[in-house]
């Protein structure tokens, strides 16, 4: 069984997609969170050339969508971060690391030459893994 995971008033969808989705695998359920970008729901750029508050803006979304699915970010154990300056690593790091202060998932961060909306200069997705 399966849940779609899409808050109200979030951040619109530009495609064939949900923002989460949680699975049932028994005795716990995997969220997954598709690449969330500094994209507000009128489809525009937050903080454009500001990957920080753009970081943070990811964030805060990704933390919406795991309520939705009855979780939070300590519950996450995968991150995948895409970044279209890699040399802003420290800064994103940064970041990251009061995101996952207590969860510690295994990461990856990769450069890329860009992301679906001009202005977004990051991307972020992870995976959830809660008890039922």
């Amino acid at each position: 069984m399966k849940k779609y995971l899409n808050p109200k008033n979030f951040t619109q969808i530009m495609g064939a997609y949900s923002h989460g989705i949680k699975v049932n695998i028994g005795n716990a359920e995997i969220i997954f969170v598709t690449g969330q970008i500094a994209m507000d729901k009128d489809g525009q750029a937050v903080a454009p050339d500001n990957i920080v508050k753009q970081a943070e803006f990811i964030f805060e979304n990704i933390q919406k969508i795991l309520q939705e699915g009855s979780a939070s970010l300590d519950d996450v154990v995968k991150a995948v971060i895409y970044v279209t300056d890699i040399t802003r690593f420290k800064d994103i790091s940064a970041v990251r690391n009061k995101y996952f202060s207590n969860s510690k998932p295994v990461s990856t961060l990769v450069e890329i030459n860009k992301t679906v909306k001009d202005g977004c200069d990051i991307e972020i997705e992870v995976i959830a893994i809660i008890n039922k």
